[in-house]
């Protein structure tokens, strides 16, 4: 009988000391500064691809869970900062929807626009709102392949009921692609 390793997503060390879990974050800039932080941390550790995102209470900023891409770190296609960040939160509410009758509402931070993937399950998260810092456009002057995302895609969202927010600290947000990118980070579309 054919024997699968079973399937764990852990943070890298250095999270633990990044990440201020009792912080409220009172901005849209606060949010995007954490994303862009994890994004650069990755690469910096060499622990993943220059990718970031967080999810948080709405009304409050508490952070709720965080993730940044584990792709080629834990060789899974689907780990994307934001596919993690989605994996956690709902691991941390034990609940398969951040979406709740009687619970708070919830917003992805991410420090680049989602692909193809990550937009699916941005719609089925049951988050309310999300926050892009780099373009797509950006990711792709890197070769990564984002997908089938038209404007299309965001207006379906947003007919969803889900905020779509772009170009927070884009500039930021680039420069840790454009890190990457100098120090020959694998682009591993495909």
């Amino acid at each position: 009988m054919l024997k699968i390793p079973p399937i764990r997503i852990e943070y890298p060390d250095w999270v633990a000391p990044l990440v201020e879990w009792e912080r409220c974050y009172t901005s849209d800039e606060e949010k995007m500064r954490l994303a862009i932080e994890l994004s650069r941390a990755n690469v910096v550790h060499r622990t993943g691809g220059p990718f970031g995102a967080a999810i948080f209470e709405m009304e409050t900023g508490k952070l709720l869970a965080v993730g940044m891409n584990s792709v080629v770190r834990l060789n899974n296609c689907t780990l994307h900062g934001e596919m993690v960040a989605f994996m956690m939160a709902q691991a941390r509410l034990g609940c398969f929807t951040l979406r709740s009758e009687s619970g708070p509402a919830y917003e992805l931070v991410t420090s680049c626009e989602p692909c193809a993937m990550c937009l699916g399950a941005t719609l089925w998260s049951g988050v309310q709102r999300v926050v892009c810092g780099a373009h797509r456009d950006d990711a792709r002057r890197m070769d990564f392949d984002e997908g089938p995302v038209f404007p299309e895609s965001h207006a379906y969202l947003e007919a969803r009921g889900i905020e779509m927010v772009h170009g927070v600290l884009r500039a930021e947000a680039n420069a840790v692609l454009e890190l990457y990118r100098s120090g020959e980070g694998i682009i591993y579309n495909g």
